[in-house]
């Protein structure tokens, strides 16, 4: 069983891995296989397809980043600097990126968002559960701020909350766009002009 769970988990681990630099279409079955050490005939006996995969893959990533958004949102002190911190952290796993690898591959979610918009339907759907999960978070630590009185209480709104969070993934996608994570230094004082908030 030790064997089993090792084997299907290096598969999970492998495609978020390749899938993060590479993409979806760019990348078979027998990549993963190889980069997992796992007989692609085993493949099937862990997922039924690529597209079931993904979705793992797609989980796995977001379980480790939302404990990061928690516990920056959930965090003692004024809400306005938890969103901060939040988005501060965002952009400097893009930096780290950049240093350690020498690309902006960008964000996980955000580029199979924009390559699978029409295609996998059971990707997409957990994509859209994922940042309406995101939104929700955001719209939460908002009304927290509209109470505090730092924003403006017709601002901590849902679709405020979505585009703060449109506001990450496009800057996040220009600096993958251009290789370049200076491009997220803007992040903070735009997110401010959304909100209508003070600096």
């Amino acid at each position: 069983m030790g064997r089993t769970s090792t084997a299907r988990e290096r598969l999970i681990d492998a495609t978020g891995e390749l899938m993060q630099s590479r993409g979806y279409s760019n990348l078979g079955v027998a990549e993963i296989c190889a980069k997992a050490e796992v007989k692609k005939g085993s493949f099937y006996h862990f997922f039924e397809s690529k597209q079931a995969l993904t979705v793992e893959a797609v989980n796995a990533y977001w379980n480790a980043e939302r404990s990061c958004w928690t516990t920056e949102l959930a965090a003692t002190g004024p809400a306005l600097d938890r969103l901060k911190r939040l988005l501060d952290t965002m952009a400097q796993l893009q930096r780290r990126m950049k240093e350690t690898s020498g690309t902006v591959d960008g964000c996980f979610l955000g580029n199979l968002a924009l390559e699978l918009a029409t295609q996998e339907p059971a990707v997409q759907t957990r994509l859209e559960e994922i940042f309406d999960e995101q939104i929700a978070l955001v719209a939460a630590t908002l009304n927290d701020a509209a109470d505090e009185g730092t924003v403006p209480r017709e601002r901590a709104t849902a679709a405020t909350a979505r585009a703060v969070v449109a506001h990450l993934e496009g800057l996040v996608m220009f600096a993958k766009l251009k290789n370049d994570p200076t491009v997220l230094n803007d992040l903070w004082p735009h997110t401010l002009l959304l909100l209508g908030a003070a600096g």
